[in-house]
C-alpha cells in the first residue's frame, strides 16, 4: 500500500469510499445505513494502520487518538489537552467523492505523519456520522451530538421510508438512551481543525491551491406547503381553480427575486405535488427551501419577507400557506488562532507571504458549525474544479492534495509551537504563526 503520509494515499482512500454506495449507480452514503457501517470499518482500519487508537461513538460518529507523547490511546480519554481533526463521512444523493471524505482522510494521514512527534496535546481524529442531513432533514447530526446539542425532538423525525431516528439508532446497533454519551468535554479540547474542498470558484479563480476559513454562514431550513384544490383538468375552468403547484412557482420565483435583492442565496431543492397525475389540478405543493446570508440578521430579514410573499400569493390565488422551520444554525466565527494557525501552514506549504495567505467566507455549512459549542474552530479550503461539489464531477488535483497534507500538517505544528509553554531550550518552537490577510467576502457553492 502506498505510504498513509502521502497524497497518492490520500487520493486513493478517497475512490475507495465510493465503493460504499446505496446506489450501484452514484455515490450515496447516508447515516445509520449499511453503508455508513461500512465506510466506519474501513475508516477504522486506517486509523488504526496511522497508529491511532479507534472507537464508534454513541452516535456513530468514528474516531481515532493518540496520546501527546504518541501512543495509541483510546478517544476522548481525559486528563490531556485534545486537538480534534476530522469531517464528515456521510454523503448528498449522486455525491462527488471528496465532500467530506477529503477532510477525513487528510486528517489520517496528517495523524500518520506526526506518529512519532510529541506535541504538547493528544490528536484525535473525527469522521462525523451525518453532517448532510440527507436521511433525516436535520442536518449536523454527529457533531451535534459531539458538541452536547442533541435534541430529544429530533428522535421522532423519519425517513423516505417512515423510519424514525429513533428506530434507526437501534437498527444500527446504537442505543437511543446513551446518545448523550458521544458529548465531548470542553474543557478536554485544544480545538478542531477541518480541511474541506472549496464548493466555490475563488481559489481557482485566483490560481491558489489553499485558503482558509474566516466566517461559516449560519442557515435556516423550511418546508413550505401550499394547499389548494385537486380537481379534474379538462372539467375545471381556470376561474375556478385554486392550483397549488402555479401558486407554488410563483413563489419560487419570487424567492430567488428577493434573494438576489437582499443579497443572500435562497435555495428550493425540492418540490412534492399531491396527487401527482397528469389529468388532475396540483392540490398540495411542498417545497424545501434553504437560507444563508453573510450575516443572520440579513438571512433572518429575507425569512420574513419570503413568508410575506408566501401569504401575499396564497391569498390572490385562493391557496393556504403554511411553513416549518426544520433547521437553524448561527454563523460561526473561526478563531483567530486557529485562523493563524491554518493561514501559517499554508504559507509554509506554498512559500505564499503572510499577506498572500487568502481569507475565504464559507456560505456552505460544515461541523465546525456545531463543534463551536464546545471548543474554537478553524478551516482549510483546497481548490476544486469549477467550483463543483454536491455532483459526480466533484474534482480536486492531486497536487493540491499533496500541498493541503504539508499545510494541515504545519497548522498542527503552528499550534503545538503556541500551545507548548516558552522554555530556554526551544527557542525556535516559539515563532509566531503568519498573521492571516484582511478576510475576502465571497460566495461559492452551497452546501
Amino acid at each position: 500500500m502506498t505510504d498513509i503520509g502521502t497524497a497518492a494515499w490520500v487520493m486513493a482512500r478517497c475512490a475507495d469510499l465510493t465503493r460504499h454506495s446505496s446506489r450501484p449507480d452514484a455515490l450515496e452514503r447516508v447515516y445509520l445505513s449499511p453503508e455508513h457501517s461500512a465506510a466506519n470499518t474501513a475508516v477504522r482500519a486506517w486509523m488504526l494502520d496511522a497508529g491511532l487508537d479507534t472507537e464508534t461513538d454513541a452516535a456513530g460518529n468514528i474516531w481515532g487518538r493518540r496520546s501527546a507523547d504518541g501512543a495509541p490511546q483510546r478517544p476522548a480519554t481525559p486528563g490531556e489537552p485534545t486537538l480534534v481533526l476530522g469531517s464528515h463521512l456521510d454523503t448528498v444523493p449522486d455525491a462527488g467523492r471528496y465532500d467530506g471524505m477529503l477532510g477525513v482522510v487528510l486528517a489520517i494521514a496528517v495523524a500518520h505523519r506526526l506518529r512519532e512527534v510529541a506535541l504538547p496535546f493528544a490528536l484525535e481524529v473525527v469522521g462525523f456520522s451525518d453532517e448532510e442531513g440527507t436521511r433525516f432533514g436535520k442536518a449536523l447530526l454527529g457533531s451535534c451530538a459531539a458538541s452536547g446539542q442533541w435534541d430529544p425532538a429530533w428522535w421522532d423525525q423519519a425517513d423516505a421510508d417512515g423510519v424514525t431516528l429513533r428506530e434507526a439508532f437501534a437498527r444500527f446497533g446504537l442505543a437511543p438512551d446513551r446518545v448523550g454519551d458521544a458529548a465531548r468535554d470542553p474543557a478536554d479540547l485544544v480545538g478542531y481543525l477541518e480541511a474541506h474542498i472549496e464548493q466555490g470558484p475563488v481559489l481557482e479563480a485566483r490560481n491558489l491551491p489553499l485558503g482558509y476559513v474566516t466566517t461559516i454562514a449560519g442557515a435556516r431550513r423550511f418546508v413550505l406547503t401550499v394547499t389548494g384544490e385537486a380537481r379534474h383538468a379538462g372539467g375545471t375552468p381556470f376561474a375556478r381553480r385554486r392550483d397549488a403547484l402555479v401558486a407554488a412557482s410563483h413563489l419560487v420565483t419570487r424567492i430567488e427575486e428577493l434573494a438576489i435583492a437582499a443579497d443572500c442565496l435562497a435555495t428550493v431543492g425540492d418540490i412534492h405535488v399531491q396527487p401527482g397525475a397528469v389529468n388532475v389540478i396540483p392540490g398540495r405543493a411542498e417545497l424545501t427551501l434553504d437560507l444563508r446570508g453573510r450575516t443572520d440578521a440579513g438571512r433572518d430579514a429575507l425569512w420574513e419577507q419570503i413568508a410575506a410573499a408566501g401569504r401575499g400569493i396564497a391569498a390572490e390565488r385562493g391557496v393556504a400557506f403554511e411553513f416549518a422551520e426544520t433547521h437553524r444554525a448561527p454563523s460561526t466565527a473561526c478563531a483567530d488562532r486557529l485562523k493563524a494557525a491554518v493561514a501559517d501552514g499554508i504559507g509554509e506549504a506554498t512559500g505564499a507571504a503572510p499577506g498572500d495567505v487568502l481569507g475565504l467566507w464559507s456560505p456552505a455549512g460544515h461541523d465546525g458549525m456545531a463543534m463551536d459549542a464546545v471548543t474554537d474552530v478553524g478551516m482549510l479550503f483546497v481548490r476544486c474544479r469549477d467550483g463543483i461539489s454536491h455532483h459526480p464531477d466533484e474534482h480536486v488535483e492531486p497536487e493540491d492534495v499533496g500541498v493541503a497534507l504539508d499545510a494541515f500538517t504545519a497548522a498542527v505544528l503552528a499550534l503545538a509551537r503556541e500551545h507548548r509553554p516558552a522554555g530556554p531550550a526551544e527557542p525556535s518552537a516559539l515563532v509566531e504563526p503568519a498573521a492571516p490577510v484582511e478576510p475576502v467576502e465571497t460566495l461559492g457553492e452551497v452546501r
